[in-house]
């Protein structure tokens, strides 16, 4: 969303931004690079553009072959420093992101919270012996020099159409791109032509050290509850209320279209810490629905929201994963780069 009012503001902010990202280029700000692979996860914007699931995707990907490790900044938990999620956390002790990790794949990989990436990064590498770290939204974090960086860029608002803060959702201008290593488009269209990759690759203008590769939500096939699992194809039988506390919930409200028109939807903001006031009203929107009712989230939700007894039996999630386009593609390079760099 641009706002153009606050244009001049955006120019104050674009001059703080350049500075420090100069300073750190210089090298007059100091950037810690480890040994150890480390691969950063970003964007330029606020906002989602798809960070987590690609975060889930190389940590599964590259869990079979090394000890892997997930750093984030544990955003919206109510404590601070370093931790490592284990079965005594909940989201509030590491955030919902770290959280919803481990419930997917437990202790398949290490996930840790840090707001401090330097420090957290180094505890977390030496400590787990890790043989490669991904870095979870970190791109603006430049004390910490990561190995590799994957830029994602919303295919429906990509950052070469945005502007600064807080005239658009940029957190830095454009320019950034420029250290990324691989530029991923996410939540294309399942029917992308040749034609408009071409187009997005015009205007992301790589440079010759640049891959560019589009990717896409794959929703599971099911809906799951704490005991029970529904085909989504059966959603049509029920009244929906969806609950997202998500940055861009639009993909799911649109998926969801396709099995089910009977949806009423409750948006909170992104992270948002549901209070008992929100319960309450989710649970007399609830009831207002017709006999067959279920209420639906998403997975980042459900960790919040299932620590709510009276929501727990009512409720489902639909997990989603990213799918990569030329993925073959993509692993060899992530895969050459630890090999190179191990």
């Amino acid at each position: 969303m641009k706002r153009w009012y606050l244009y001049p503001f955006s120019l104050g902010y674009r001059f703080v931004t350049s500075a420090r990202n100069t300073l750190y280029d210089l090298r007059i700000f100091k950037s810690t690079k480890f040994s150890t692979p480390v691969i950063n996860v970003g964007n330029l914007s606020v906002g989602g553009s798809g960070k987590s699931p690609m975060v889930m995707y190389l940590a599964k990907f590259l869990s079979k072959k090394y000890r892997t490790g997930v750093l984030s900044r544990g955003y919206g938990r109510l404590t601070k420093g370093y931790d490592v999620t284990n079965y005594e956390s909940n989201y509030k002790t590491v955030g919902d992101e770290a959280m919803q990790l481990f419930e997917r794949f437990k202790n398949r990989f290490v996930i840790a919270v840090s707001e401090e990436r330097v420090p957290g990064a180094k505890k977390v590498i030496e400590d787990m012996d890790l043989d490669v770290l991904i870095l979870d939204d970190a791109m603006q974090h430049r004390a910490i020099h990561p190995g590799f960086t994957i830029l994602m860029t919303d295919y429906n608002d990509p950052y070469f159409k945005d502007y600064l803060l807080p005239a658009g959702d940029l957190r830095e201008s454009r320019n950034g791109a420029q250290r990324a290593d691989v530029i991923m488009v996410s939540k294309c269209p399942d029917e992308l032509t040749e034609e408009k990759k071409q187009y997005y690759i015009s205007r992301i203008k790589p440079s010759p050290s640049q891959k560019v590769f589009f990717s896409s939500i794959g929703y599971d096939e099911n809906v799951y509850s704490k005991e029970k699992m529904l085909p989504d194809n059966n959603l049509n039988y029920y009244d929906i209320l969806l609950i997202t506390g998500i940055a861009n919930p639009k993909p799911l409200l649109s998926h969801l279209g396709r099995f089910s028109k009977r949806v009423k939807h409750l948006k909170y903001r992104d992270h948002h810490n549901f209070s008992e006031a929100d319960i309450k009203e989710i649970l007399t929107e609830y009831n207002k629905l017709g006999e067959y009712r279920i209420i639906l989230t998403t997975e980042k939700d459900y960790v919040r929201l299932k620590t709510y007894d009276s929501l727990r039996q009512i409720m489902y999630y639909w997990p989603i994963n990213v799918v990569i386009d030329r993925k073959e593609d993509f692993n060899k390079i992530i895969i050459d780069y630890i090999t190179k760099n191990k």
